[in-house]
């Protein structure tokens, strides 16, 4: 299948050439000179703006939009509507807020093109593993591209989940919900941590994730953390967040739904930031599980 994509970053370059290795057609778009020419090595077109990326693809048109939340995705969502024409598709893979989406659908409907949100999970591991995608928009849309679904996730790894949002609604909880077992996790490795028993960490780690009730792939990568660095004194504890936990509990917030543990896990990240990140160890792990997960970096000592 042919569909165009606007955002070579971390994640973006990664579902490209996973696109390419099932001879999917690409023509790609970003602002860095250096990316539109690393994007041809896997044999994508790189373009050298949104103008000939749209004109490269065949009629009914897609345009995957994988690009920072906010600004620069309105902007490019605005731009490729004054390109696209009636028929065509925007796909917003980035963490967009709902509402946003709702508000953007309706904009494009008036041009008669269409909005897909694609909720993305998978962070700098979805190249070898696939993504989770929570999709949201009409369903013939969906439909017509499952064949690019179906090549970026796992056997069993997308659904079209709703009306327009309900993609970038589902995964702004599912964000939430990590914050909640990412902070679960750090504060049970904080008491261990400081423990009379001198425990060994890593190797906990590795116990766990061997039929306990507690494994998970966020243990799992919490092992690999404590493994290369088990005192994690190469880091310091900033955490930072996406914008999802917020709005998640913003959600909360007008719908009367009790959500303290999601809340407290949002708050803890922002009292990391407050000591400019002097922090404890279960602080220290949450900045080294978002650098595992989703390649965001730490702040090193």
């Amino acid at each position: 299948m042919e569909i165009g994509f606007v955002g070579l970053g971390k994640m973006g370059m990664n579902m490209v050439e996973r696109l390419r290795r099932d001879n999917h057609r690409i023509v790609a778009f970003d602002l860095d000179d250096a990316k539109r020419k690393e994007v041809s090595t896997f044999g994508a077109d790189g373009v050298d703006s949104l103008k000939e990326l749209v004109a490269r693809l065949t009629p009914p048109r897609g345009v995957w939009v994988m690009v920072p939340a906010g600004e620069p995705t309105e902007s490019t969502v605005n731009q490729l509507a004054e390109l696209l024409e009636p028929g065509d598709a925007i796909i917003d893979g980035g963490n967009t807020n709902f509402h946003d989406d709702v508000r953007r659908a309706a904009l494009l409907a008036a041009k008669r093109l269409h909005l897909v949100d694609a909720g993305t999970s998978g962070g700098i591991w979805g190249l070898k593993l696939g993504y989770c995608l929570m999709i949201g928009g009409e369903l013939e849309i969906f439909r017509r591209y499952q064949p690019i679904f179906e090549t970026l996730a796992p056997p069993g790894g997308y659904d079209h989940v709703g009306g327009h949002g309900a993609g970038h609604y589902v995964k702004m909880v599912h964000n939430g919900i990590e914050y909640a077992l990412m902070q679960a996790y750090a504060e049970g490795f904080e008491a261990m941590h400081k423990s009379e028993y001198k425990l060994d960490l890593p190797k906990i780690a590795n116990l766990w994730r061997q039929g306990s009730v507690v494994r998970s792939w966020l243990l799992e990568l919490a092992a690999n953390a404590l493994e290369k660095d088990p005192g994690l004194k190469q880091i310091r504890g900033y955490v930072e967040d996406s914008g999802q936990g917020r709005w998640a509990v913003q959600d909360a917030i007008d719908k009367n739904i009790s959500m303290p543990v999601i809340t407290m896990a949002l708050f803890t990240r922002f009292r990391s930031r407050a000591d400019k990140g002097e922090g404890t160890f279960g602080e220290k792990l949450l900045a080294a599980l978002r650098d595992e997960f989703g390649g965001h970096g730490v702040v090193k000592e």
